[in-house]
């Protein structure tokens, strides 16, 4: 039986404990990425493999990302969230610490993709627990300040991860992630509520396919889905990128390398803490639209100044830092109206949601890295900037009623 929402009225300290929990395990899910690509440069040294293989450990965690969401998200709506959710925490600490085995880079590579499963949990499983825990505006509310922390990782992962490799073998990275991993095992155990809707129904790949035809059948949902991933894409190709692009293209040091993250990734952690800030005075609407200016013109500026000149790398990250501004005003508001555009169970919707984006980043990453290889930074940007047209159409679909997003709680 689902739990009722938790308004902003009854939101306090043992109602946080468990997004607190579930936002460390996703930190260090992130982590486990972020802190491992400045050392991927190490790594393929290591190994003896060429710099293309730098941007495909990303590309193999993200693919692992979507491998499973089609099964966990249903699963979970039938034996439980939590016991779904933990299994995922479990196995993200295994193939972490399998890591020190690895031989070579295709074995590395392979243990990637397995520790990217471990990220279907957090938006089929365990956003879709959030999602169904609190009311829209506290969810909201609580989705921009947990993002806060997840984004911890983006930005403090290439720094750490920069010092890490000149003082300590980057296998003991691993270790690290499954540790942090460990402590949110504990508090998930402890804290996460089960909000499961559909417990005891059986789960037979007809009924799954049926729910799934009916999801991707709401050409709302997929519009809204599709546009969370293609306005998100240019942030995850500038993670899994910039390690070529400013050690390696522009021959500036891994602690230069790391300086240049904490603009793109401050200003996301600004745009969430705006965000937190407007929810109560604003539509969703107005913070959707009010993000897409900063995004534009981000996106804007950093292809026009690389096309330019393709060192311009500094231009770019002040382009890609007024983006990522924009993407911490309007994401979480646009992942809210995207999960409740369907009156499928989360569970399944969630899992829908994530395969689209997951499918995005995973092709997105590595055209992106194809784009660095013949046109440099310029060529880089305007595929970023490709990604932020095709989302303003989206948008302008998902958003032509203009009653979508317009209730004020």
């Amino acid at each position: 039986m689902q739990n009722q929402l938790i308004s902003g009225k009854r939101l306090g300290r043992q109602a946080l404990l468990f997004p607190l929990c579930l936002v460390l395990y996703e930190f260090s899910t992130y982590i486990g990425n972020d802190m491992i690509q400045p050392g991927m440069l190490v790594v393929v040294e290591q190994f003896q493999a060429g710099n293309e293989w730098v941007p495909t450990s990303m590309t193999a965690y993200l693919a692992g990302g979507m491998f499973l969401q089609w099964l966990l998200g249903p699963l979970s709506d039938r034996i439980g969230r939590r016991p779904v959710m933990l299994t995922g925490v479990v196995w993200f600490i295994l193939t972490c610490l399998a890591t020190l085995l690895a031989q070579n880079i295709e074995q590395f590579t392979a243990l990637r993709f397995l520790q990217g499963i471990s990220l279907c949990f957090i938006g089929a499983v365990g956003y879709a627990a959030i999602q169904e825990s609190f009311d829209e505006a506290v969810c909201i509310k609580i989705t921009a300040l947990m993002a806060n922390v997840a984004l911890i990782a983006p930005l403090l992962g290439p720094l750490v991860g920069a010092a890490w490799i000149h003082i300590a073998p980057w296998e003991t990275m691993f270790v690290l992630f499954a540790a942090l991993a460990t402590v949110s095992f504990f508090g998930l155990q402890k804290a996460m509520p089960e909000t499961a809707t559909r417990m005891g129904e059986t789960l037979s790949i007809k009924a799954l396919g049926r729910d799934y035809a009916l999801v991707l059948k709401n050409y709302r949902f997929v519009a809204g889905a599709l546009a969370t991933g293609f306005v998100s894409l240019p942030l995850l190709a500038w993670i899994a990128q910039s390690p070529v692009i400013i050690i390696s293209g522009e021959q500036a040091s891994t602690y230069e390398y790391g300086m240049l993250q904490v603009p793109i990734f401050g200003a996301l952690i600004v745009g969430n803490l705006v965000l937190a800030k407007l929810t109560s005075r604003r539509t969703v609407r107005w913070l959707i639209i009010a993000g897409g200016w900063p995004i534009a013109a981000g996106l804007i500026l950093a292809a026009a100044a690389t096309v330019v000149s393709s060192h311009a790398y500094l231009w770019m990250t002040a382009g890609l830092s007024l983006y990522a501004f924009g993407i911490g005003l309007a994401n979480a508001g646009l992942v809210r109206l995207t999960l409740f555009a369907s009156d499928m169970s989360k569970g399944t919707v969630s899992a829908a949601m994530g395969m689209l984006q997951m499918l995005i980043f995973t092709v997105g990453i590595e055209v992106s890295k194809h784009a660095y290889q013949l046109g440099g930074n310029g060529l880089f940007s305007l595929f970023n900037l490709l990604n932020g047209v095709i989302w303003l159409g989206l948008m302008t679909y998902f958003l032509w009623n203009k009653s979508v997003g317009n209730s004020q709680q």
